[in-house]
């Protein structure tokens, strides 16, 4: 089951969004926009580059991780996601890039 997102209004009376896990948990939220039209439009960023996004090791590598609060996600109103940006940092070593597999083309039923 997939996770949901929640539109709410903050104390300053700005719309944010936050997403849940199917448990409940809060995973992420979002920052402050005017309008419902633009929580919208990131709530549409967010679906479209979460699988697509590089991830970056940023933590040195011989240090222990500890567990972190809910990473927050804040996606501007003014900034359109750019999905397609597949550059790789040449300074960091612990870069890994999840490729996309190409999809099949089904032309006709294999059986005979």
């Amino acid at each position: 089951m997939a996770g949901k997102f929640e539109v709410f209004l903050d104390s300053d009376s700005r719309f944010r969004f936050r997403l849940k896990a199917p448990d409940g948990t809060v995973v992420a939220v979002s920052g402050a926009f005017e309008d419902k039209s633009a929580v919208a439009a990131g709530i549409a960023a967010v679906r479209e580059c979460a699988g697509t996004g590089l991830v970056t090791d940023l933590s040195p590598a011989a240090r222990v991780a500890l567990p972190a609060p809910a990473p927050a996600v804040v996606v501007p109103a003014q900034l359109q996601p750019d999905c397609g940006d597949q550059r790789i940092p040449a300074t960091r070593p612990h870069t890994f890039v999840i490729a996309k597999t190409p999809r099949r083309r089904v032309t006709a039923p294999r059986w005979t």
